[in-house]
């Protein structure tokens, strides 16, 4: 079974962004695989059965952020315009493990895959 996790951290004040809702979709079939929300300390672990992943297909790891930072005392309240952060990949090997942390701001992010 392949392995989906990842970590949020808030690039704004270095802690973890912790209750942010995620969802894995199956790009061709919009499937949701997963909808969750990242744990009190920003993380997310979930297995998928092997059966239920296209080693060829393409899948979207999709952060809701916009409540996370309407929650947050920003100094510039209501600059925020990045609502979802949306990451394409793809799991070629059906028994990977694809950890795919982010660092999150209010208008930008960056993200990597942390493999084996």
């Amino acid at each position: 079974m392949p392995l989906v996790s990842s970590h949020t951290l808030n690039g704004v004040d270095g802690t973890h962004a912790g209750h942010i809702p995620v969802r894995l979709i199956h790009v061709a079939s919009q499937k949701v695989l997963f909808e969750t929300q990242m744990d009190d300390g920003g993380r997310l672990s979930r297995s998928i059965e092997s059966a239920k992943v296209d080693a060829n297909g393409q899948y979207e790891l999709v952060f809701d952020t916009a409540a996370y930072w309407q929650s947050r005392n920003l100094p510039r309240q209501g600059a925020q315009i990045l609502d979802q952060i949306v990451i394409r990949f793809s799991m070629p090997d059906p028994e990977g493990q694809y950890h795919i942390p982010a660092i999150l701001s209010p208008n930008s992010y960056s993200v990597w895959w942390s493999g084996e």
